[in-house]
């Protein structure tokens, strides 16, 4: 497994609450996973501190499932 979306699972079971080997990168976070925005606003702050980055907000809210999620982190790390 990818070791950054290994991280991101780690990140978003922590905020959520929830198992993951649940998560999938076609899970999205609302409707799959029942997060709410202050749950996406922490699973933002996870990412910005173990990734080392800054999250735009207008790129967050583009953020539903974890799939792009990790692609906004590759993308901001310049790997995409």
């Amino acid at each position: 497994m990818d070791e950054d979306l290994k991280k991101l699972k780690d990140i978003i079971a922590d905020v959520l609450n929830v198992d993951p080997d649940e998560i999938k990168p076609e899970t999205t976070f609302t409707d799959d996973l029942g997060a709410d925005s202050l749950d996406l606003y922490q699973i933002v702050m996870g990412i910005e501190e173990e990734f080392g980055l800054t999250v735009a907000p207008e790129m967050a809210e583009k953020v539903s499932t974890v799939e792009e999620a990790l692609n906004l982190i590759k993308g901001a790390q310049g790997e995409a």
